[in-house]
Parts: C-alpha cells; structure tokens; sequence
C-alpha cells in the first residue's frame, strides 16, 4: 500500500464567532493529483492556509504529518523549505518585472550580496522548459497572456524544489486550451513524482485532472473517494448536502421586442489607439431572453461589453440603440443613467469595494435612490439592503458585514444586488458564476430567471460553456473581435461554438 507523503489529521481552526475548519481529516498520496472540492466557505481555502504557514502552528488543532515526521509551519518560508508551494487564484506575480526577476524574488542567486543575473538567467531557461514556455527570461510579465502567467507561477514553484504543488482555481481565468495546457504540464509533474493538490469549483475539471477528490462542507470532511469509483451527480450531493435535479433550471422563455440594438460596432484599443478591437459587431438582445455570449479570452467578449457602458475602448463607429432611441454613452454613469448595468466579470478588482459593508455596496450605484438634497436616507438603505439580502439568500452576519469577509459565491449575489438596485433594463452579466460553488450557482441562475420574467433583458457572457449552453436562449460567437456565428439553444452543442470560438465559418472554412 502506497504510504501517505501528506497527513492533516483532526486540524481544527477557528476566528472570532466562527469554526472555520471542524476535525478535518486529509490525507495526500506521493505523486497523485488530489483535488479538494466543496461550496464557498466549505473550509478549502482555510486548510491550504494551515498547510502552508499562513496560519502558523499554535493557531489550530490538529497534526501536520509531513513524510511521517510531524510539522509545525511557523511562516510560509518554513513550509516552502520542505516543498511546499501554493499557487493562489489571486496570482502573486510582480506584473512590471521580468519571468526572471519573478521567479527567483525572493530567493535570489547572490554571491557576496550581488545578484548574479546571468545565473539566474539561464536557470530560468531551464525551469521554463520544463514547463514548455520558450520565453525570454527578460520577458516582463505583463505583457504576457494569462494563461503564460499561469505557467510562470508554476515554474517560480518548480525553481523551490517542489515536493507538494498546491492549486487554487488555477482555472479561473484561462482558455479551454490553456487549461488544457495547464493539465499537461501537472501530469508530467505527476510522472516526476510531484504532488498536486488541486482546488476547483469546475467539476468536469476534477473528473479530467484528479486521481482523488475529498469533499470538504461546513468546515468537516465529507469524504474522500478515488475518481473512478464516483460520479458528478454523487460529488455534488456530498458537496451541498442535498441532490440538486438540475444543475442548469432552464425555463421556457418567450423572446419580445428588441430591447438594445448594437449597430456596425467598432472600436480601438485603449492601450494602442491604433489597433480594432472590436470590428463591425451587429447584435439585437430582446426582452424575455438570455442572450449568451461565448469565444475563447482575447476574442473581445469583455471588451464589447465595457465598451457598450462607456468603459472601454476609443469608438471609431456605430450605434446603441435602447429601446428604439439612440444613445451617446461617454461613461458607465450614462449608461447607468440609461438603463444599462453591468456585472464586472472580476469581483473584487472592479466589482466591489471589497473594505466596505455589504449595505454600501448593494447601494454603491444608486446614490440618488437612497437620498434626498445630498442627504443619505440611512432608513431607507438599511430597508433595501436587507430587501435584497433576503432576495437573494445572501448570507453574512449583518448588512454592515464588510464585503471582504464573505465567501466568493456572496460576494457575486452583492455584486448582482447592487446593479439590480440600479433598476436596469438590460443587465449584462460577464462570467456570473466565477469562482462560484455549484449550489451557489444554481441560485444565481434561478435569480436570471426570475429577472427575465420581470422582464430585464439579459447579456450573460460566460467561458463555461455547460453554462452557456443551460442557460441561454440563444447564442452569439465571437473570434478576434468579431461574431463569428449565432446558435439557438435548440442546435448549439460544444462543439459548434468551438467550431465558431476557433475561426470556422457556416461555410465550412477558416478566416
């Protein structure tokens, strides 16, 4: 029997009002890739942090049994010296140095103080073959892709002689071929013996990449199963504690009358003025109907909708259409001013003011609904705010709970509160399930459809194509900044939109 190179065994964590982490049990096999599933707020990211040092020994119950010899982490230095490394989703990279300097910050090669760079250099050369990226090591990483950035978390991981690779939704903002990547690159890993542990709230993922799954749900161990002897309706059930009969609640939807028009669409980058972005989009979004909007990242799925509420892009031509009206959008104020709301696809970057309550954020777009000369209605907020709460099951322990300290399947239900707040007639929601457990997900499509009846038009732009083809009516593609084919939901399959994501053409041909 194939000894244990991991043990956590009864770790117990808890904060203020909270037991985070309950007698947790997991155990990690030498050279298996391990994944750990459950909801927000299952414990997840509380167990990687006791592992790593984050929460130093002392903070918690419970034994780290480490190649059979028992650990206590002070620091993550102390767990990074015996091969321990953890990739967060929310990447550690210094964007404005080289793969170079990143990869060695921190761990520089120095002789008497002075860092020799041709050393490192050419020991970057090395570490970035291993991971198949033929970069130059001078390279500033933020002119990479993500999915480039990705690899180079991972190459900064091998450099430290990694023994235990820890993954947290490395997936969240790659490509269906750079996730494929991704896994090939953990499978040679496998081979040479390294360990991974992989957190993901994407269930197909898990069954692709994972030897074992543990289960983890309000803060114990659910279970702990091989990956051959389970299936997705059976890991889900353990996740949420209850059978979910649909994981995508399509309703029959009646498509009405054209909501907003997107005219011959054009636009230039921010960054390089000169260089279309977007080119000669047409597209109609009716009342009644999710509007899906699919394409691999860079095709412009984004970019068209920041463009659309003012947010992006230098507009060469075109028209917006609300309603039969034309509009002139300078700014998201305008477009809100409209009638048009959108949801970030990034949370906490440009979503929420993550050190604010949940009460301000839910009101943060809508000022003038909660005041009077300038004077803010506190009654009024307090009322509205704990109205959307409950309408959305968001859970936290007080509307004055800051944001910050929410899981991430709350943070987007205040995220789609406070742009319904706004009263929009058409809400764009760009990637509403990321980072999102299953039975969170399922609450954010039932509030979709609860909208389309209220008669909101929606523009959900999404890279999960399961989601794409659950929950829209009909479905737009987009390739390089143009759409590049149109699907009811009735003929769309993935490999279609795959088909129009690559380039493919109703005629049978490549662009």
């Amino acid at each position: 029997m194939d000894k244990y190179i991991l043990e956590m065994l009864n770790i117990t964590k808890e904060f203020p009002g909270v037991k985070a982490l309950d007698k947790v049990n997991f155990r990690v096999k030498k050279g298996e890739i391990h994944a750990i599933v459950g909801e927000n707020g299952a414990g997840k990211s509380t167990l990687i942090k006791t592992l790593s040092g984050v929460y130093p020994a002392g903070s918690y119950d419970g034994k780290i049994i480490l190649d059979e010899k028992e650990r206590r982490f002070n620091n993550i230095k102390d767990s990074e010296m015996l091969g321990i490394s953890v990739i967060y989703q929310e990447l550690s990279i210094v964007k404005n140095l080289s793969i170079c300097e990143n990869i060695f910050l921190g761990n520089e090669i120095s002789h008497n103080g002075v860092i020799d760079w041709n050393k490192a250099s050419n020991e970057t050369k090395k570490v970035l073959h291993k991971v198949g990226l033929e970069l130059n090591p001078r390279s500033i990483v933020g002119n990479l892709g993500m999915g480039k950035i990705q690899i180079v978390e991972i190459a900064k991981a091998i450099s430290k002689n990694v023994n235990i690779l820890i993954l947290d939704e490395p997936s969240a903002s790659l490509t269906e071929i750079e996730v494929e990547n991704l896994f090939q690159i953990l499978r040679k890993l496998k081979l040479k013996g390294v360990t991974c542990i992989y957190i993901s709230h994407r269930i197909h993922e898990v069954f692709e990449i994972a030897d074992t799954v543990t289960v983890l749900r309000d803060g114990k161990t659910i279970g702990t199963n091989k990956i051959d002897e389970i299936d997705e309706n059976k890991l889900i059930t353990m996740m949420v504690g209850r059978k979910l009969n649909q994981r995508f609640p399509r309703k029959k939807h009646t498509p009405g009358k054209v909501v907003l028009e997107i005219k011959n669409w054009t636009i230039n980058s921010s960054e390089n003025p000169k260089r279309p972005i977007l080119k000669d989009i047409n597209l109609k979004a009716r009342k009644g109907e999710i509007l899906g909007i699919s394409g691999l990242m860079g095709s412009g799925r984004t970019e068209l909708a920041m463009s659309i509420i003012g947010a992006y892009g230098i507009h060469k031509k075109g028209e917006i259409i609300l309603n039969k009206k034309l509009l002139k959008v300078n700014n998201p104020f305008d477009a809100i001013k409209s009638g048009i709301s959108y949801l970030s696809e990034d949370r906490k970057d440009k979503g929420l003011v993550l050190a604010m309550s949940t009460k301000n954020n839910i009101s943060l777009a809508s000022g003038s609904k909660i005041s009077k000369n300038g004077i803010i209605d506190n009654n009024k907020d307090i009322k509205i705010s704990e109205d959307y709460v409950k309408k959305l099951n968001i859970r936290c322990s007080s509307i004055e709970q800051e944001v910050r300290n929410l899981s991430g399947g709350n943070q987007q239900k205040v995220s789609i509160a406070k742009w319904l707040f706004t009263k929009p007639e058409v809400l764009i929601l760009d990637e509403p399930t990321r980072g999102v457990d299953v039975g969170a997900k399922l609450e954010i499509y039932n509030t979709i459809n609860h909208l389309i009846e209220q008669g909101i038009c929606i523009i959900m732009i999404s890279s999960e194509l399961p989601e794409i083809l659950g929950m829209s009516d009909k479905i737009l593609v987009m390739h390089e900044g143009k759409l590049n084919g149109e699907l009811s939901w009735e003929e769309a399959t993935q490999e279609k939109i795959m088909y129009y994501s690559t380039g493919g053409n109703i005629n049978g041909r490549k662009h």
